[in-house]
């Protein structure tokens, strides 16, 4: 809802029995002034306030309700007022233990400034042409987040070291990270935002041996170094690399009160090298561009504990680059090189296992089983990381839910 003065958010449960209120400021454009009432109200008394505001602001028009939504997705500002963008549509696309996981299906920009004190920026070129980049990013595709679960997180470490609120959103995938920094700066609370994921999100069942299991798979893109495919290659100064996808999979019994679990994660990204493809010319395979800026590979060893950071040891690279192909097997050597360089710095213990297999050449010549010698590389690879499963013993007495550590 909204008087002339303040825009008033009032969030609730899911039955509806517990309401809070927060308010914002509209007649402030150049700072996000926002404030977060301590009461918690019942059904009765979120009736009874709402009728106290409108009277407040009888003078005014009253207050006029504007939209019913799920979750604040951040604020943004350009070159006038702020910005609140909001989802006002989801879809339920699966649950992990109970926990359901959305997609975002339709999205709101409001306007915060009323129109006493709204900006003479709001209605030039300039204002116009970021909203409409803004626009342009389709937060409908692939964008999906859960309520209690924190989906931005692998299941071994939501298990073993459970967090909430804040560092959630200092996550590598959680994309309005930036959007709802102000939010939580202000208010010291994530309650009433969402954390984005951007990816794919998919759960099926199947019948295997008798049992129904649960198969989820959860791919979740990296937001740093972003970019689409020719425009953001290799690494850049901080060990970031272009297309990092963090990719996790869950099994489990499809029973209401599962006690095992697996889950296996990968990582894949662009070579950490600093090299781009000329992009300039209507060429099918652009011409790849090494660039001399890093010949000691910091930027490459950064990326490797940063890569080590996340998963621990050991760290196995599987290199399917081409050997025959002139642009490529060029990158090839480099990388080659990039890490031979860097394993006579790491010691024993943090050594890069590292495995060339040109995928192409493999499927060519004499008949031979790609996927064959694939899943060998992948039960070795298993073999040495090792993958994650959990026992959890069953609830007991009058317990209905199931006991998972950490996620109560």
């Amino acid at each position: 809802s909204f008087a002339l003065q303040r825009f008033y958010i009032f969030g609730t449960n899911a039955d509806k029995t517990v309401w809070r209120l927060l308010k914002i400021d509209r007649s402030e454009t150049s700072e996000l002034d926002i404030d977060e009432c301590s009461t918690v109200y019942t059904q009765a008394e979120y009736l009874e306030l709402v009728s106290g505001l409108d009277e407040d602001h009888r003078s005014t028009g009253g207050v006029k309700f504007v939209t019913k939504f799920y979750g604040i997705i951040g604020f943004i500002k350009f070159l006038g007022p702020f910005y609140m963008l909001i989802i006002t549509e989801q879809r339920k696309i699966g649950e992990i233990f109970d926990h359901p996981v959305y997609q975002v299906t339709k999205t709101s920009m409001i306007e915060l400034a009323n129109s006493k004190s709204r900006s003479s920026f709001l209605n030039t070129r300039d204002e116009n042409r970021y909203k409409k980049i803004l626009n342009t990013l389709d937060l409908r595709k692939d964008f999906f987040f859960s309520y209690s679960y924190p989906i931005m997180r692998g299941l071994q470490r939501n298990l073993s070291d459970p967090q909430e609120g804040w560092s959630l959103y200092e996550s590598t995938f959680v994309w309005n990270e930036f959007l709802t920094r102000q939010i939580r700066n202000c208010l010291q609370s994530t309650l009433w935002t969402v954390a984005l994921v951007y990816g794919f999100f998919k759960q099926d069942k199947f019948a295997i041996s008798g049992k129904d299991i649960m198969f989820t798979l959860i791919a979740r893109r990296s937001r740093h170094y972003a970019g689409t495919r020719y425009l953001k290659r290799g690494v850049n100064e901080k060990g970031r690399v272009a297309n990092d996808v963090e990719t996790e999979q869950i099994v489990y019994e499809a029973v209401p009160m599962p006690t095992e679990v697996s889950s296996v994660v990968q990582n894949r990204g662009s070579i950490p090298l600093f090299w781009s493809q000329d992009t300039s010319k209507l060429n099918i395979k652009p011409d790849i561009i090494l660039h001399e800026k890093d010949k000691n590979y910091e930027a490459t060893k950064l990326h490797f504990e940063n890569l080590r950071g996340r998963y621990g040891n050991p760290i196995i690279i599987f290199n399917l680059i081409k050997t025959r192909e002139r642009r490529e097997s060029m990158l090839r050597r480099e990388f080659d090189k990039a890490i031979r360089i860097i394993n006579k710095l790491f010691s024993e213990e943090n050594q890069l296992r590292f495995l060339h297999w040109d995928l192409h050449k493999n499927s060519q010549g004499e008949p031979t089983n790609v996927l064959d010698v694939l899943l060998k590389v992948a039960f070795r690879a298993l073999t040495l990381t090792e993958f994650f499963y959990c026992q959890v013993a069953p609830p007991t007495g009058s317990e209905t839910a199931p006991h998972w550590p950490a996620l109560l």
